[in-house]
Formats: structure tokens, C-alpha cells, sequence
């Protein structure tokens, strides 16, 4: 396998950024970690996951649609989009690298959302292997397994190397971009190295946690149950747990006047607001138990059931670490299990 001495990792970041924009997973001023324009100097977070997910890249918080001006009944469109640059992701866990594919199959589905597939069809998603799974990870419950990351090309760093497999033509050409700095190498340490964290994934509090009694066919056990009214007793509908979720997927849009025409633009939008969904003749979920359960029913019974079986969480544990009041998916999955 293709690999690189540990210390000269940047050498191979800054002649693969030499060929097209890359982003990698570093440290923000308050200890969180994000995903930056990588420039030299700049270090790769030694946090297992970033606060926001990559799903920013394809789908991000705020986007600009079209613009309009008006002169009495006359309208100008103005179509605003641009085709993307290539850029590369570098350092996706496996479980974000998971939730493009969730994505994928809303976004490209009839009709393609364009705005979308540019984005996807430009960028190279790298993925880096976790080594050290924490607490709140529960991937596996959805068939992820972090020592082998899907994406166009895949990374593990151990035993001072950083190894590389491309998995599809856009992962070949990175590879291509930085293949004078790769050297052949032998996996035998790589091999131990990924077998020592399956030992500790078998080990992680949620290692058992299971989705067996989950999906399409069960939504009238658990649309109806009596268990949503104690569990959304709590909640504050803030949001948060929709904003750092790397599979959610609602926005909304809106028209604003800049004084000099009017831009249509997008932004993100949780199920777990008040005003979400509300039309002219009100909402159709007016109590925040109604909201609550949309959320969980969305990700556990109302997405399976629609792309053969595949469930709308990929278990990073995000929810779990920043919901403010510890209310969470996992928490949901407990409560309701039906033996």
C-alpha cells in the first residue's frame, strides 16, 4: 500500500493543494475543530471529529439561488450559478463520509438539485480512519465500520505512516497529484494497528445499540406511542442537534430586497422550530412533541422506508455531545425499542 512518513504529511498537503483547493479538519481558538482552507503552517486537529460536519462542503448553512430586478412589470432573472472549482476534503470520518450518500439520495434524485451535484461532482472526499473512537460513537449501529472509511480515497495513520487507498478515479487523481512523495510500504503494522481499534470499538458504551427493531414497517407502533410526550417534555427546540447533524437535509427559502434587487437565497431549517413547514393556513405541527417526533421518526421509520431500509443517522455522536439538555437520538432509540 502507498504510504508517507508521518512528518512529512504537510509535504504531501501542500503538493496536492498546489493542484486544487484543499480543506483539512483544524483547530479554532475555542478548541473546536472545523474544516479550513488549508494553508502551510496550518496543523490537523488531533480531535477525533469537527464541531459542524463536512456536509458544509455540498450542502452548506446559507446559499445564494438567484437574483431578480424589477422595472415596473418587467422582471430580469439573473441565474447566478457558477460551475464549482475542484477541491478536496481531507481527513472525512467515516461517518460524514456516510452521509454524502444519505445526501445523494435526496439531492440527486429527480430532479437533481444542481446546486448539489456541482458541488458533489467537483469535490474529492479523502477519508481518514479512526484510531481512537470515542464514547458517543455509535457508526457501527448503522453498518459503518471507522477502520475501513469509504470516500474516493481512504487514509489510515499508524505506526508514524500515513497509508492510502483510492477508491474511485477522483481519489486516483489525488493520488496522482502527490504520488512523488509516496513510497510502497508494508501493512503488517497497519494490519495490528486497525485490529487494536476494532477490540476497543467492541468495548464502546453504545457498541450494542441496534436498529433490529427499527424501520418502515413500524410506523404505527411508534407514531403512536405513548412514550413521545415524556420525551419531548425536555426539549427546547433550539435546533442545535439539526445544525451539527451531518444528514439532515431541510432548508428553507427566502427573498431579500437589497436595495438594488431582490436575492432568493436558501439556509438551513429545523424540523425542531415552531415555524417550521408553516403555510398560509398555519402549521400542521403545532406542539413541540409533534416536532420532536418528526425528527426521530424522520431518521429511524420515514427514511428507511423509502431507500430500502438505510437508516438517516450515521451514528457520529454530535447530537449526543452538544444537545444542551442530553436528549438525543440514542436516548429516543432506548425508550421506544419494541421487543
Amino acid at each position: 500500500m502507498l504510504r508517507i512518513s508521518a512528518d512529512k504529511i504537510y509535504q504531501l498537503l501542500e503538493a496536492a493543494s498546489a493542484a486544487q483547493t484543499v480543506y483539512i479538519p483544524a483547530d479554532r481558538e475555542d478548541g473546536e475543530a472545523e474544516f479550513k482552507k488549508y494553508e502551510p503552517g496550518m496543523q490537523l486537529t488531533n480531535r477525533l471529529n469537527t464541531l459542524r460536519s463536512a456536509k458544509d462542503f455540498f450542502f452548506p448553512q446559507t446559499e445564494d439561488l438567484v437574483e431578480f430586478r424589477m422595472d415596473g412589470k418587467n422582471i430580469e432573472v439573473n441565474d447566478i450559478r457558477k460551475e464549482c472549482e475542484d477541491f478536496v476534503i481531507f481527513g472525512v470520518r467515516a461517518c460524514d463520509a456516510r452521509s454524502f450518500t444519505i445526501l445523494d439520495k435526496v439531492y440527486l434524485v429527480d430532479p437533481v438539485d444542481s446546486f448539489y451535484k456541482n458541488r458533489r461532482d467537483h469535490g474529492t472526499v479523502v477519508t481518514m480512519a479512526c484510531s481512537r473512537p470515542a464514547e458517543t460513537c455509535f457508526c457501527q449501529t448503522f453498518g459503518i465500520d471507522p477502520t475501513a472509511p469509504e470516500g474516493d480515497c481512504s487514509v489510515w495513520n499508524a505506526d508514524g505512516y500515513y497509508y492510502f487507498k483510492p477508491n474511485t478515479d477522483k481519489g486516483q487523481k489525488f493520488i496522482d497529484s502527490v504520488s512523488a512523495l509516496l513510497e510502497e510500504g508494508d501493512t503488517a503494522e497497519l494490519d495490528k494497528s486497525v485490529e487494536k481499534t476494532k477490540e476497543v470499538m467492541k468495548k464502546l458504551p453504545l457498541a450494542n445499540l441496534t436498529t433490529e427493531n427499527f424501520g418502515g414497517e413500524k410506523l404505527n407502533e411508534y407514531f403512536n406511542s405513548d412514550k413521545w410526550a415524556e420525551l419531548s417534555e425536555s426539549c427546547l427546540g433550539c435546533g442545535t442537534c439539526t445544525f451539527v447533524c451531518p444528514t439532515c437535509q431541510c432548508y428553507d427559502i427566502k427573498d431579500f430586497n437589497t436595495g438594488h434587487g431582490i436575492k432568493r437565497y436558501r439556509c438551513w431549517d429545523s424540523c425542531m422550530y415552531s415555524d417550521f413547514t408553516k403555510m398560509a393556513h398555519g402549521n400542521p405541527r403545532l406542539t413541540q412533541l409533534e416536532r420532536f417526533r418528526q425528527r426521530f421518526m424522520h431518521k429511524l421509520v420515514y427514511f428507511p422506508a423509502n431507500n430500502n431500509g438505510e437508516f438517516g443517522c450515521v451514528g457520529c455522536g454530535r447530537c449526543l455531545s452538544k444537545c444542551p439538555i442530553s436528549m438525543n437520538i440514542v436516548k429516543v432509540m432506548k425508550a421506544l425499542e419494541v421487543k
